[in-house]
């Protein structure tokens, strides 16, 4: 039975390497006999993979698209190279990516051997990942979410250090919620044991999370979703600087590329006010920059300077 199990995993290796196999040539290759090859086919279709079969002298095999994605087989190579892609996903901006990209990663350093993570590190330490958005995301080790989002994934209390952002430091213990990827920014939703309450933690102020072992029951979470907390959340929060600005656009237009940082409300066909709250202002002027329209400034006066010193300088660098 392990023969047989160890050759079908061979067979679904082959088939997905190649669009097609010729019947003998696959044969050959498992060194079992056509009839055999028909057999594990089969056992292959039993398992929801979709391998179709062209008949005659020259008949052979192919692994066709299905209705669902089936289990992948992936080699060494392959392992290290999904792992290191899913690493880099995780710091990006495409919206709706990170996320699925820190569960997808989870699962696989989870049933990774200890020689191809420690390729896999190697080629971390050893690249600088060219990324939008910069610091927000750029100091965050992969392994602090995959660690995170196995324990939400397997309701497992944590514990780590935690840097507010007056500086103090406190040790907290949690029940781990969910991971939430909003803005440039990761945070943690988890239930506080200490403060007996809800809270989000912004995961670059976090340090050396660790699964206690403990399990717990998952609670309510009070709000629609784990995004909508963060969100509530941050709401509260003064911002020194809140950005107004009409822009000369479709609202839906600016919405798809700015929306995700911004409120965008339709002023008239064709154009739109754009609000954001911001830490700094150097990311609205060029969140604005990217929508390729033209924009007026309406607050703050901060903005209107900085805009008119970058406008400055930018004309200059191409005078004469």
């Amino acid at each position: 039975m392990a023969n047989t199990s160890s050759r079908t995993l061979r067979l679904l290796s082959l088939l997905q390497t190649h669009r097609y196999w010729p019947g003998v040539e696959l044969a050959d290759r498992l060194g079992v006999s056509v009839r055999t090859l028909r057999r594990d086919i089969d056992r292959l279709r039993e398992l929801g993979y979709p391998v179709e079969a062209q008949r005659g002298a020259d008949g052979g095999y192919q692994l066709a698209a299905g209705a669902a994605l089936p289990p992948l087989v992936v080699d060494d190579e392959e392992a290290v190279a999904l792992a290191v892609g899913l690493q880099t996903a995780t710091q990006g901006a495409v919206e709706g990516i990170a996320e699925s990209s820190v569960r997808v990663l989870a699962k696989l350093v989870q049933v990774m051997p200890a020689r191809l993570r420690r390729r896999v590190d190697a080629l971390r330490a050893m690249t600088v990942p060219a990324v939008w958005g910069g610091p927000a995301r750029a100091g965050i080790d992969p392994d602090v979410l995959t660690t995170l989002a196995l324990a939400c994934r397997d309701s497992e209390r944590v514990r780590f250090g935690y840097t507010a952002a007056s500086g103090e430091r406190t040790e907290r213990h949690a029940e781990p919620h969910r991971l939430v990827s909003l803005g440039y920014r990761w945070y943690l939703v988890a239930y506080d044991l200490a403060r007996h309450d809800w809270r989000n933690f912004r995961v670059d102020r976090l340090a050396e999370p660790a699964g206690t072992g403990a399990r717990f029951r998952a609670r309510e979470l009070p709000a629609e979703d784990a995004a909508a907390f963060v969100r509530a959340a941050l709401d509260t929060v003064a911002h020194p600087y809140q950005v107004e600005a009409l822009v000369e656009a479709p609202a839906a237009d600016v919405r798809a590329r700015i929306g995700r940082w911004s409120t965008v409300e339709e002023t008239g066909t064709g154009s739109c006010r754009v609000r954001m709250t911001a830490d700094s202002l150097e990311w609205p002027a060029m969140a604005l920059g990217t929508t390729g329209a033209e924009f007026t400034v309406l607050g703050p006066p901060e903005l209107r300077a900085l805009a008119r010193d970058w406008g400055g300088r930018f004309t200059r660098s191409v005078s004469g």
